[in-house]
């Protein structure tokens, strides 16, 4: 711990006796100083001993700082001689090092010359037996040898090929030139490479390859090589799987066996493509492609697609620089007198097919379709406006038939999407959109023309006229289905055709033919507005067959039981239906827009026929029960302007009720306050006691 000298004097006086209070013992000044000194000349002893030690510790440092800063010394000055010593060393090893190299070239010098002088001795050797006719050395005799006569031969051969035939030596060397001697030879060598792959001797048929590099037959070595490696590979149904499979196994040995693998690999690809898969593409279209157009195209698209998807297997493989183009190429030869004409063969089969689903459809209602004939909207208005010729002839009843089907729907959606598949696969990127937009132009045709169309002006040529009776409004059920299949025609339109147009200029031409088909369509389903009229002359004829003069001046007054009248009753149920009818036919702003206008005639009927009657103190309150009903009925339309008519009759119904003295207060509420007074005069006119002196007065 630090020394504190305050705590150390106090420890030592209360070690001394006498020295503290503690204890009980009294306080003796004498002994405290005699130890002090005491302590004092102990701690000064003390001091002079640790400085002695001290002194002597410093010259023992002093002397062995001298001795080691001499070792120092010693130590460089033999360091600068081990180097001196390295230094003759390097110089001398680099010195040796260059009289070895020149050595080395002298001996080179000497030595490759006389290799070749050895060399040339053995191939005049040779030479001189083949000019005797008889081969007698070992490498010629000796099969194991093969790869050695091959490079003699070679060489040979070479030479010969260099000297004129004219002169005296190129006639003596003709027996090398020709072509026996070396094709026999080249002969024997792929014999020996076919019989090492078949005994599957890698190592063997990787030397004799490397021998065959350089002899004129080592492109028949590979053809020998591509064709064994086929036997017994295509033994499945399924070519295309064999043959990944077999290019996958090849891959794999190629590199260990020749020099140029990719080469190799490449030509045993284009064999396969070549030979196995266009006979094999061929056998399977040939036979549909004049009698059968669905599965013709079916298998063209199937094969195609797996071609390409095997192609794409290939482009794993080290092929050369451009495999994609080589591969492409490939495929092209395969498939391109098919794909010329792809898309005449897919729009006739797409033509006949849709008819006959289409006839198939009609012939099971025993329907004979009629023709629609010519025309624009503007002639057919005007056609339903007389109800008389109208493009189908005259008025017909469909009996609850609406001529529109979703299987028939579903199953032309189906072969187009179908189609555009096979469109989006087998056309040329150039001739996409294009082959696209005639694929739609058929879905146009046949759905929207010949189904949809159709059932639109049949559905209109089946609306009653606003005087029948009991008339069966299917119209709207047309116009739900045409709804909900649009729908789908429009989800085929963004999720199949889009993706083949988006980026071509045939997009704004798709878009537009959308546009004008929705346009057509859109007309037509105004055109049904007669619908309309039909169910306001329901409602009339359901109030005329119904309402009774005696329901609103009741012969005793005191004895009215009834809340609403059974007419009002009646109307409201059947407007109700007709509303709800409305809702589930059509979506969006087409079901406001057409509420509103069934709202707009309903409150004008209910406001003519409530002008029919006149109204006593009980039939005014009646009157008023009924409209309450109505405007009941009225709100299922949630149409705030049918809702607002129809507060405003009500509001006129007071009129029939109301004291004669509260006459001109009433007309000038709120609701009552903006109408002409001509209307608020009619409706009082209404009244049993209007001719009354009182009451004409207050009114006027």
């Amino acid at each position: 711990e630090p020394f504190v000298a305050d705590e150390y004097i106090e420890r030592l006086a209360w070690r001394t006796p006498g020295g503290g209070s503690r204890g009980g013992e009294a306080f003796d000044p004498k002994r405290l100083l005699e130890e002090f000194v005491n302590h004092i000349q102990e701690l000064q002893v003390m001091d002079e001993r640790i400085q002695r030690k001290v002194e002597k510790l410093e010259q023992q440092c002093q002397k062995e700082a001298k001795e080691f800063a001499k070792k120092v010394q010693e130590l460089q000055k033999s360091n600068q001689v081990a180097f001196q010593h390295f230094q003759e060393l390097d110089e001398h090893i680099s010195y040796v090092a260059t009289k070895v190299c020149h050595l080395g070239d002298q001996l080179e010098g000497v030595n490759t010359p006389r290799q070749r002088a050895v060399e040339a001795q053995k191939l005049m050797k040779y030479f001189n037996e083949f000019l005797d006719g008889e081969l007698k050395s070992d490498v010629f005799t000796n099969s194991e040898k093969i790869k050695e006569a091959a490079d003699i031969i070679q060489k040979l051969h070479l030479i010969a090929q260099e000297l004129p035939f004219d002169s005296l030596m190129g006639f003596c060397c003709y027996p090398l030139c020709s072509p026996g001697k070396y094709h026999d030879l080249e002969c024997q060598l792929i014999q020996e490479f076919t019989s090492a792959q078949r005994r599957g001797e890698i190592s063997r048929m990787r030397e004799v390859a490397a021998v065959l590099l350089h002899f004129k037959g080592y492109s028949h070595c590979v053809d020998v090589y591509i064709k064994q490696c086929q036997e017994g590979a295509f033994l499945r149904n399924d070519v295309f799987e064999d043959a990944a499979i077999l290019c996958q196994r090849v891959n794999k040995q190629v590199g260990e066996i020749f020099s140029n693998p990719e080469t190799v690999l490449a030509k045993l690809i284009q064999n396969i493509f070549e030979v196995k898969l266009q006979s094999y593409v061929k056998d399977q279209l040939e036979e549909h492609r004049k009698s059968d157009a669905e599965q013709y195209l079916k298998n063209l698209y199937d094969l195609y697609t797996r071609t390409t998807n095997l192609s794409s297997k290939l482009m794993e493989f080290n092929l050369g620089t451009d495999k994609q183009t080589f591969l492409s190429k490939l495929i092209k030869a395969i498939f391109i007198s098919y794909l010329e004409n792809y898309i005449e063969v897919e729009i006739g089969y797409l033509k006949s097919r849709s008819a006959m689903i289409l006839q198939r459809y009609y012939d099971s209602k025993n329907h004979q379709k009629r023709s629609i004939g010519t025309g624009g909207i503007q002639d057919l208005k005007e056609r339903l406006r007389q109800r008389t010729n109208l493009p189908l002839g005259p008025s017909i009843d469909t009996h609850g038939e609406t001529f529109l089907s979703q299987d028939v729907v579903v199953n032309l959606l189906q072969e187009t999407k179908q189609a555009f598949e096979r469109c989006h696969r087998l056309s040329d990127p150039s001739d996409l959109p294009k082959n696209a937009f005639r694929i739609f132009s058929m879905l146009v045709e046949f759905l929207c023309t010949e189904h949809i169309d159709y059932a639109l002006i049949t559905g209109l040529a089946g609306i009653p006229s606003s005087d029948s009776k009991n008339a069966n409004l299917y119209f709207l059920d047309v116009v739900h289905q045409a709804n909900t299949i649009f729908h789908l025609f429009d989800k085929q339109f963004n999720d199949h055709l889009m993706p083949l147009i988006s980026s071509s200029p045939k997009l704004s031409e798709c878009l537009q033919k959308k546009k004008d088909i929705i346009e057509q369509m859109e007309v037509k389903l105004d055109m049904g507005i007669d619908t309309l009229n039909c169910m306001i002359g329901q409602m009339k004829h359901i109030l005329a067959a119904e309402q009774k003069k005696t329901d609103f001046k009741p012969e005793d007054e005191n004895n009215v039981l009834i809340q609403y009248t059974n007419a009002c009753v009646k109307v409201c149920g059947y407007v109700r239906k007709q509303v709800e009818k409305i809702r589930n036919s059509m979506d969006g702003k087409n079901v406001d827009t057409v509420l509103m206008e069934l709202g707009v005639r309903f409150h004008r009927l209910i406001y003519e026929h409530l002008q029919q009657y006149s109204y006593s103190c009980m039939g005014g309150m009646l009157a008023i029960c009924d409209v309450a009903e109505y405007r009941k009925c009225a709100k299922d339309f949630k149409i705030a302007l049918v809702l607002q008519l129809f507060d405003t009759l009500h509001a006129l119904c007071n009129l029939l009720v109301v004291a004669p003295d509260n006459l001109k207060q009433v007309c000038s509420g709120e609701q009552l306050a903006n109408l002409d007074k001509n209307i608020l005069h009619s409706f009082v006119q209404l009244r049993v006691d209007y001719r009354s002196a009182r009451l004409a007065r207050h009114f006027s």
